[in-house]
């Protein structure tokens, strides 16, 4: 199994950006697609990102698309979400996850096997 940490969370103005960490303590990082998302209050923890173990595959929520790129640096045991362009609708608190089936996309809880504590972001208008 694998334990994982977020950071990287904080206030921002509409329009700026923040890059989240989610670093791996297992030795098995590179077996793992990992996920990004997020839950804000009062609704349902969404899909926002996934990258493939190689990490030569992505796939985007469409609310995100174009302003969030996800990336991972396996030597690091790391995965990122860079965020631009942030929106109010944004907010919420962010959670990586590592799954450890074949598929490559996977947009629900239930396709993961591991999640992170979560670490807020918060958009001001």
């Amino acid at each position: 199994q694998v334990q994982l940490v977020e950071s990287g969370g904080g206030l921002v103005q509409a329009g700026g950006s923040l890059r989240l960490s989610c670093a791996a303590s297992g030795r098995s990082f590179s077996t793992y697609k990992m996920g990004w998302f997020r839950q804000a209050p009062g609704k349902e923890r969404e899909f926002v990102a996934v990258i493939s173990r190689s990490g030569g595959n992505t796939y985007y929520a469409d609310s995100v698309k174009g302003r969030f790129t996800i990336s991972r640096d396996n030597a690091q045991n790391t995965v990122y979400l860079q965020m631009n362009s942030l929106k109010p609708e944004d907010t919420a608190v962010y959670y990586c996850a590592a799954g450890t089936s074949l598929r490559y996309i996977a947009t629900i809880p239930s396709e993961y096997n591991y999640w992170g504590q979560g670490t807020q972001v918060t958009v001001s208008a």
